[in-house]
């Protein structure tokens, strides 16, 4: 599930398409996807916009609710397989689109449901700015957002330390595999190359700045949380 940022592809989405599937399968990922999925309320009248949408995992149960899904990724191989799994499942109102988060080639006010599941930690908090500006731009007034991410930091507070020993041990029963990720990981924080997952004040923070309304931030399963947001109705600004 991915949006950018576009420079050197540093995660190299187009050969981890297998690797996607297998995370997307796993218990955890379908659990998030029925969540978000309750969560949307989506109708029949609604235009979605999947928000790195990857292999299909929200898109695909997503466009039998709604009018249109708007499919965003910047891996053609991921939404290469998006599409097959698209024709396999008979969804003809699927429109996919190769892009960067940041920069959204849509038109202003023109999606009422904007959707995203553990994309924006791959994005510094300027970026998730960036994109969640976009975001606001392409919604139309009273349009909806949820997004679900990674909402924890590297700090001592009590639920960060708690999922990040969880993470850790979990790789670890793994064996010297998770051992040697462990490792890997442990070299691109000191890099400053780790993924970028953001507290949920810091995510309240942005959307406020970028003016949504109505927010709320929900802690959920494992180091996940939502952000639900919407577009003011006015018109102007």
């Amino acid at each position: 599930m991915r949006g950018g940022p576009t420079e050197g592809d540093p995660y190299n989405w187009d050969n981890r398409v297998e690797a996607w599937e297998e995370v997307a399968a796993t218990p955890a990922f379908r659990g998030l996807q029925e969540r978000i999925l309750q969560e949307i309320e989506a109708t029949p009248a609604d235009v979605a916009l999947d928000l790195g949408a990857g292999t299909g995992l929200l898109t695909i149960p997503l466009a039998s609710r709604v009018r249109e899904v708007v499919a965003i990724d910047i891996s053609p191989a991921m939404l290469d397989r998006l599409r097959q799994h698209a024709c396999e499942s008979r969804v003809t109102n699927l429109k996919c689109v190769e892009a960067d988060l940041r920069v959204l080639p849509l038109e202003d006010e023109s999606i009422t449901l904007a959707v995203s599941n553990y994309t924006f930690h791959h994005l510094e908090d300027s970026d998730k700015e960036l994109a969640l500006a976009e975001v606001r731009r392409v919604l139309v007034p009273g349009g909806r957002l949820v997004i679900c991410d990674m909402m924890f930091s590297l700090s001592l507070e009590s639920r960060d330390r708690r999922v990040i020993v969880d993470k850790l041990t979990g790789i670890a029963r793994r064996g010297p595999a998770g051992w040697l990720r462990i490792a890997k990981n442990a070299g691109r924080v000191v890099a400053g190359r780790w993924e970028h997952p953001a507290p949920p004040d810091v995510w309240r923070e942005i959307l406020t700045r970028r003016r949504f309304a109505a927010i709320e931030i929900e802690l959920v399963e494992h180091e996940a949380g939502l952000a639900r947001a919407r577009r003011p109705l006015q018109t102007k600004g």
